[in-house]
């Protein structure tokens, strides 16, 4: 019940300071604009710049997957064996198609 108490209040203190040092209703348009260097946005930032490395982490991602699966089942592959090596081959079949497919639609050429 203290704990409540005590995280209202600071609640309700971190309100009463944002309304009280927020900026006036007041001030001119070009005092309220974020600083832009001098004009005013045309364009969204999105479509200004384009993250051209997302599919690199992508298949980033999936490698590190791919080494996450591996720890655990060199443990698994000293009790199961041979079947625990064809499942780990299978995953790695899998994931190797899936970069052949990136390889080939190009994801690998930097423009």
């Amino acid at each position: 019940m203290v704990t409540l108490a005590v995280i209202l209040g600071w609640t309700a203190l971190a309100v009463v300071f944002a309304v009280a040092l927020a900026p006036s209703a007041k001030a001119s348009a070009p005092q309220a604009m974020p600083f832009l260097g001098g004009g005013s946005a045309e364009t969204h930032a999105w479509q200004r710049f384009h993250f051209r490395p997302y599919t690199m982490s992508l298949l980033f991602i999936a490698f590190e997957m791919e080494m996450m699966f591996m720890y655990p089942w060199a443990v698994v592959f000293v009790s199961e064996g041979i079947k625990a090596l064809a499942e780990m081959g299978m995953f790695l079949a899998i994931l190797s198609v899936g970069i052949l497919y990136g390889w080939r639609e190009g994801i690998f050429r930097w423009q």
